[in-house]
């Protein structure tokens, strides 16, 4: 049965003890020998694919290149093996917290892979990077893997659950340091004390604000998770050699809740599974079927049923030149109109010459191009010369969003039948008339029209993976990932992708300190 952690900020002089704290009592839970449900494992695996697909799309991406070179310039730390750099040979390896910063990065940098919405947003598979290249490093199995990934995402999710971060503009990472350092310590099989001590390190050094995300927004989107999952690996560390951390982390007076967050009398009720209770918070999230943001997941697959079954909606023009649609507008949650929407207030929204970082962050773009072309791409849609073309750019400027309290009502809901991501379209033409239709999920969510299962994610994969994997790396990836519980060390210290020659060396690689 879960638990519900009471949360609120504490005065120096009521000496709150460490058993009362949400640091102590998410090691609580890192430190639980539970074992991970069948269905939750099957859960892992999609994941850990899913994350390879993506990254294998990213690796000649100049962010990716650029935090794959640093860590190639790190040797191997003492104290283990090191662990695998995607994209690079097996036997060419890196110190585990800077695999972690690479690896995160090409897992992020197309925004294409798993989500969970709740209180705040999340990237739970962002726990992966950190907690698989500390497996490599020290010699764990697949087991012993598992039950560490299955953690992170556990935390992560509990914590998004319950505590806003995004309307304070705290990052959403400020939840992933503290999660990944958890599943660090799930995986090591360390104590409640020494988890303890490397969650509040990691909390307090992984805050920072949202203007990651806002305005024109840069290459630091990808890097900030991977920032998160470094810090989770050095606070382990850290930990690990008896230091401690600032304490109570999120209760003090002076602490995160108190000045980054509600303030002194904030509350929050956090949801952590009870002493022998099985984690299955990863159960709770979904992944992507189109790289973009995930609240416009379910708008492309709207544009997209749109597009097949009303031709003229792909122009804003009609066939003699005339305007055919005066306005479109997307009736939406808080959320979506405030951070990918017109509320954002943002004009780089709308600036056919904005970064890829920036359109996947706007859902007028997003929906016109989906709209326009019954699909989404993760690469030609995003390029420059298909948002600059003019039809697209006047039909783009004619889409705006609109808080709709019922949308927002159901994008919070704890009921998961209820939950939606979408929200309703109208779309007025200039004679007057209009069309409106809705969407609550994406067709790939769990309760959405084609929901993904095993052969999505390896079809995926496939499809991502086939431009710069051989067949037999797509293969002997595959082969292990779908064994992953299975693995020994020295199968676990395989997990990761080799580029097929001459891939990588046809990646930016400016020169940096290192």
């Amino acid at each position: 049965m879960t638990i519900t952690h009471d949360l609120r900020v504490h005065r120096s002089e009521e000496d709150l003890q460490r058993s009362g704290q949400l640091a102590w009592r998410i090691a609580e839970v890192a430190a639980d020998p539970v074992e991970v449900e069948p269905e939750v494992v099957d859960m892992i695996i999609n994941r850990v694919i899913d994350n390879a697909a993506v990254a294998a799309a990213s690796l000649t991406r100049a962010p990716v290149s650029a935090a794959r070179k640093q860590a190639l310039d790190h040797a191997v730390s003492v104290g283990g093996a090191g662990a695998t750099i995607l994209g690079v040979s097996l036997e060419r390896r890196s110190s585990p917290e800077w695999a972690a910063w690479a690896n995160g990065v090409a897992v992020r940098e197309l925004d294409y892979h798993d989500t969970f919405l709740a209180a705040d947003y999340s990237h739970p598979g962002d726990n992966i990077p950190p907690i698989l290249a500390v497996a490599q490093h020290v010699g764990a199995d697949g087991r012993a893997l598992v039950r560490g990934i299955a953690t992170g995402y556990e935390i992560q999710i509990d914590l998004v659950r319950a505590i806003c971060l995004h309307k304070h503009k705290i990052d959403h990472v400020a939840h992933l340091g503290p999660s990944a350092a958890a599943g660090i310590g799930t995986l090591l099989g360390l104590d409640v004390e020494t988890i303890y001590q490397a969650v509040g390190q990691a909390l307090h050094t992984t805050t920072a604000t949202r203007q990651s995300r806002k305005g024109e927004i840069s290459t630091w989107k990808a890097h900030a998770p991977a920032f998160a999952g470094k810090m989770a690996v050095e606070a382990v560390d850290r930990a690990m050699r008896g230091e401690t951390s600032p304490s109570p982390i999120y209760e003090g007076e002076d602490g995160f809740i108190a000045w980054l967050l509600d303030g002194p009398d904030a509350s929050y009720a956090v949801p952590l599974p009870a002493p022998g209770e099985p984690k299955r918070g990863i159960l709770d999230s979904y992944t992507k079927e189109h790289s973009a943001e995930y609240q416009a997941q379910a708008w492309i697959d709207l544009a997209r049923k749109l597009h097949n079954e009303r031709p003229a909606l792909r122009q804003a023009q009609g066939p003699e030149g005339e305007p055919n649609i005066e306005s479109i507008v997307l009736h939406t949650s808080h959320h979506t109109h405030y951070v990918i929407g017109s509320g954002a207030n943002d004009p780089q929204k709308y600036d056919p010459a904005a970064s890829r970082e920036t359109l996947d962050h706007s859902i007028p773009y997003i929906f016109a191009v989906a709209l326009q072309d019954g699909g989404w791409h993760h690469v030609a849609s995003y390029a420059p010369e298909r948002a600059a073309r003019p039809d697209t750019v006047e039909l783009w400027q004619k889409v705006t969003t609109a808080e709709d309290g019922e949308w927002t009502r159901r994008y919070h809901s704890d009921d998961p039948a209820e939950k939606a991501f979408g929200g309703r379209v109208v779309i007025t033409f200039t004679d007057g008339s209009e069309l409106v239709d809705e969407i609550a999920v994406a067709d790939a969510h769990p309760l959405g029209a084609r929901p993904f299962a095993r052969e999505d994610y390896v079809r995926k994969f496939r499809i991502l993976a086939e431009p710069v994997l051989t067949s037999e790396e797509i293969e002997r990836f595959l082969g292990l990932a779908e064994r992953l519980p299975e693995l020994t060390a020295d199968e676990v210290r395989e997990l990761s992708i080799v580029a097929q020659p001459g891939v990588l060396t046809s990646a930016p690689a400016r020169k940096g300190l290192f």
